[in-house]
C-alpha cells in the first residue's frame, strides 16, 4: 500500500489540473497564434510561469485505484500488475482466467 500522503499528494494535483485546465488552455492558445504581438505574447508567458507548477497536467503520475502504487500501472484497468494478480487470481476480473499446467 503507498503511503496516503502520496495518494492524497497526486488527488491534490488532480484537482488543480481541472481547475486551470481551460485557463491554461486559452494561453497557450493565444501564445501559438502569431497574428498576436510580440509583447502580448510575453506578457502571457510571464502569466503562464506564474502559474501553479502543479496545476500542470504534465506532473500527473498514474497511479493504482486500489494500492495507490505508482509503478506497474495497466492503464487500460488502471490498477498495478500487484493488483491485477491478485483480483485475477479471485476471479474478480471478467474474462481473466488464472492459468495452470
Amino acid at each position: 500500500m503507498a503511503k496516503k500522503a502520496m495518494v492524497e499528494r497526486e488527488r491534490r494535483r488532480q484537482r488543480m489540473v481541472k481547475r486551470h485546465a481551460a485557463t491554461r488552455e486559452a494561453m497557450k492558445k493565444t501564445l501559438a497564434d502569431r497574428e498576436v504581438g510580440i509583447e502580448e505574447r510575453f506578457k502571457l508567458t510571464l502569466k503562464l510561469a506564474k502559474m501553479p507548477r502543479n496545476s500542470s497536467p504534465t506532473r500527473l503520475h498514474n497511479r493504482c485505484q486500489v494500492t495507490g502504487r505508482p509503478k506497474g500501472y495497466y492503464r487500460k484497468l488502471k490498477i498495478s500488475r500487484i493488483a491485477l494478480r491478485e483480483l485475477g487470481g479471485f476471479g474478480q476480473i471478467p474474462g481473466m482466467v488464472k492459468s495452470s499446467w
